[in-house]
């Protein structure tokens, strides 16, 4: 069965610099993405190139990464700050060829304590009466 989310993300080099009075809190670039695919496959969180280069992301090194399709290489770009369910975070995301759903991967869930419900999709994780519990690393 296929989940998905609404995700909004924002370049958060930009966000920082609006925060410093360097730029105005418009000048930030972000997106909202209504329907990206909830995969908990996948690790990271990934983008198709287009919205990488609308965010205004840019490279921070590569990766490899086993897909469905075989391993493949992937750039790794710079930080964004993401929201799902109104919780929020930070993390460097990798690229998807232009064609590809943005994919939010197990990472994103285990940081804002969220969990895959078979029925309901996307929920707060029950096991805290949806609080949010951080993990500390």
């Amino acid at each position: 069965m296929r989940h998905t989310t609404r995700i909004e993300l924002a370049n958060l080099e930009d966000m920082t610099l609006a925060k410093a009075g360097v730029i105005t809190p418009e000048d930030v670039r972000r997106v909202t993405v209504e329907e990206a695919l909830v995969d908990t496959g996948a690790t990271r969180l990934s983008l198709p190139i287009p919205l990488i280069e609308q965010l205004g992301l840019t490279p921070a090194g590569n990766t490899r990464a086993l897909t469905a399709n075989g391993v493949a290489d992937r750039t790794i770009y710079s930080t964004v700050e993401f929201t799902v369910l109104g919780r929020s975070g930070h993390l460097q995301v990798t690229d998807l060829p232009e064609d590809a759903p943005v994919l939010v991967g197990h990472v994103i869930l285990e940081l804002l304590d969220l969990c895959l419900d078979i029925r309901e999709g996307l929920i707060y994780n029950p096991a805290h009466d949806n609080e949010w519990i951080e993990e500390q690393w």
